[in-house]
């Protein structure tokens, strides 16, 4: 799970979609996110107005973690000097989950022993 943790907290700042089990779905910019993936968004628009329009003048939000299907980051094509090839996740600080992942795998070594 700290892996999952580590991941969505390298995006906070960035623009996602979050899609709940409910079928809404929020685009927003990620403010937080906590250690039981909870999150908080600003300056969202839900995707389908026409199905929720009393969410039209809600603009922050929190969004508990066992209520999310999916969270989705937009593809962005990465500019010519950037030195990521990829096009998802260019942003992304892989040495912090990198890092995140060494530590959750020791951890579990640890308990099983």
């Amino acid at each position: 799970m700290w892996l999952f943790y580590s991941f969505f907290k390298s995006l906070v700042g960035k623009e996602v979609v979050v899609e709940l089990k409910n079928d809404l779905a929020i685009r927003g910019v990620l403010h937080s996110v906590d250690q039981y993936l909870n999150i908080k968004l600003h300056d969202i628009h839900v995707l389908d107005e026409e199905k929720y329009p009393h969410l039209l003048s809600v603009r922050n939000c929190f969004i508990r973690g066992s209520v999310i299907r999916y969270v989705q980051i937009p593809a962005k094509a990465p500019s010519p000097s950037a030195r990521c090839t990829a096009t998802l996740f260019c942003e992304v600080v892989t040495e912090l989950l990198q890092d995140s992942a060494r530590i959750e795998a020791r951890e579990y070594k640890a308990s099983q022993q």
